[in-house]
């Protein structure tokens, strides 16, 4: 007899006589609060709701992208050992597409969600909202999307056009 087999003759005997009712649940873990819900609750939609409090251009992400981003995606977002994030630009329709920042993303939003959800990698979700943003615009920088003292936050961020943004295609209408 298998060790599965062993372990689910186990469980059926352990449970037999057991029932549960529906909307009952194994008493695992413990409820949250609203207001540990809502810490959790860091989604940034495409139009920019969601977006914290906070600013940066990329002049001040420039040192944050040095100190958090740089040993993973090299100097200026090329060269590095993960993902190249700048550059690509015109690619997507060759033999070898690039899918980069700057050629891919529809949006500026979605950028600023990854980055604060996922990085750095080592430690994500580390970063505050300045350095996310300021970091956000460094890389829309690099990829000549927006100017280097532009400044970014809840309002203006949603407003940068994506050069690939309209390449997309929603697969469902609301």
């Amino acid at each position: 007899m298998s060790m599965f087999n062993r372990w689910l003759i186990t469980l059926l005997y352990l449970t037999a006589g057991t029932t549960l009712q529906a909307g009952e649940g194994p008493s695992l873990g413990t409820p949250l609060s609203a207001g540990e819900v809502a810490a959790a609750d860091i989604t940034v939609m495409p139009d920019g709701e969601g977006l914290p409090t906070g600013s940066g251009t990329a002049k001040t992400g420039t040192s944050v992208y040095l100190a958090n981003c740089m040993a993973c995606h090299g100097e200026k977002g090329t060269g590095g050992i993960n993902d190249t994030l700048v550059g690509g630009h015109g690619s997507l329709t060759s033999d070898r597409p690039q899918k980069t920042i700057g050629s891919f993303w529809p949006y500026a939003t979605t950028l600023f969600d990854y980055v604060r959800r996922a990085m750095p990698y080592q430690t994500p979700g580390s970063l505050a909202n300045d350095e996310i943003y300021a970091v956000t615009a460094y890389l829309l920088y690099l990829n000549d999307i927006i100017d280097q003292d532009k400044e970014l936050n809840a309002e203006t961020l949603p407003e940068v056009k994506m050069p690939n943004h309209d390449n997309f295609v929603w697969a469902y209408s609301p």
